[in-house]
């Protein structure tokens, strides 16, 4: 996985944090839970905080 597979991301990481309310999750939590991921593999500069937004938003869409 890499920063721009934002809903595979996305629905990884509502299944590694079931309890989270990913509002509640600040962008350093986030771009550690991201990079904690098993299958994730890409590099830590490459993320800014449009993407992590964008994963935010896509955990968010996942809970609906």
């Amino acid at each position: 996985m890499l920063w721009t597979d934002i809903d595979d991301i996305a629905i990884e990481l509502l299944e590694t944090h079931p309890e989270v309310d990913p509002l509640a999750v600040n962008f350093v939590d986030l771009r550690n839970w991201v990079m904690a991921l098993p299958g994730f593999d890409d590099d830590p500069a490459r993320c800014g905080e449009k993407i992590l937004e964008a994963i935010q938003g896509a955990w968010i869409e996942e809970l609906d």
